[in-house]
């Protein structure tokens, strides 16, 4: 069995966001006999090998328990803050204010050049989005805000606390969260599903204080969030508490496994 390939440091210049992009894609084993390939695009590209993706690909393809998938790491930079975050509205420090450039730099320019570049289907059933902490809450609102784009995301440690209001300015969780909002204010997309992972260990912050930190507490709430639109638990949203992990790479690094056969398993 052939191992991933792997081409590093490729660039892109958008227009949207105004400086070039670097980018790491794994093609899967066989890729020159393929066609129409599954796309799964990553928030923090540049923490690839520390997340040990390569090495996690070659297994689970030898293993023949995912179907091929073209993999894309997109490096972030200084601008982590701004262009990560929720496109439609920035945080309370007015973080995020980037985000929508950064939607417009995925959804219109990138996509279209990976299609017209590589081996990658055009379909949105077929293509994914992936991040973790502030990149997972990024993946969440592209694929959320995008169902002509994506069918999956998958969201590790996700920063869902992201509010429009300041704890002292009178902030409230069922009204300030944003991304519960948006799903709230949202439609049902038909055939998007979701993979959320938590860490018991990702923080020690309980706001409410009801035994329960808040990156938990924060995910539940979305499920519950997702629910009311009409997404259903073990067929359209995967929940995934890993017992003492902790917000790095090394706990999503053995999260990735499961989202990846979630995601595309045989």
């Amino acid at each position: 069995m052939q191992n991933v390939t792997i081409i590093s440091n490729q660039k892109f210049q958008s227009t949207f966001l105004n400086r070039e992009i670097v980018y790491e894609i794994l093609l899967p084993p066989n890729y020159e006999n393929l066609s129409n390939l599954k796309v799964l695009y990553m928030n923090d590209g540049q923490d690839l090998e520390a997340l040990k993706i390569e090495q996690t690909l070659n297994k689970l393809y030898t293993t023949l328990v995912i179907q091929p998938l073209i993999f894309i790491g997109i490096h972030t930079n200084e601008n982590r803050l701004k262009e990560y975050g929720t496109a439609s509205i920035t945080d309370y420090k007015n973080r995020g204010n980037l985000a929508g450039a950064y939607q417009s730099f995925i959804t219109l320019e990138f996509i279209p050049f990976i299609i017209s570049k590589y081996k990658a289907s055009s379909l949105s059933t077929d293509n994914f989005f992936c991040g973790f902490s502030l990149g997972g809450l990024s993946a969440m609102d592209l694929v959320w805000g995008n169902p002509d784009y994506f069918s999956k995301v998958g969201v590790f440690s996700g920063s869902f606390w992201w509010r429009k209001k300041a704890y002292e300015d009178g902030y409230d969780d069922y009204n300030d969260r944003i991304m519960h909002v948006l799903v709230r204010n949202g439609n049902y997309n038909v055939g998007q599903k979701f993979w959320l992972e938590c860490g018991t260990n990702d923080e020690k912050d309980d706001r409410n204080n009801n035994g329960i930190i808040d990156s938990i507490d924060d995910t539940l709430d979305l499920i519950k969030e997702l629910e009311a639109k009409g997404y259903k638990i073990g067929q359209d949203i995967e929940y995934v508490e890993i017992i003492d992990g902790e917000h790095n790479q090394k706990t999503w690094s053995e999260a990735m496994p499961l989202f990846l056969k979630w995601l595309v398993g045989k």
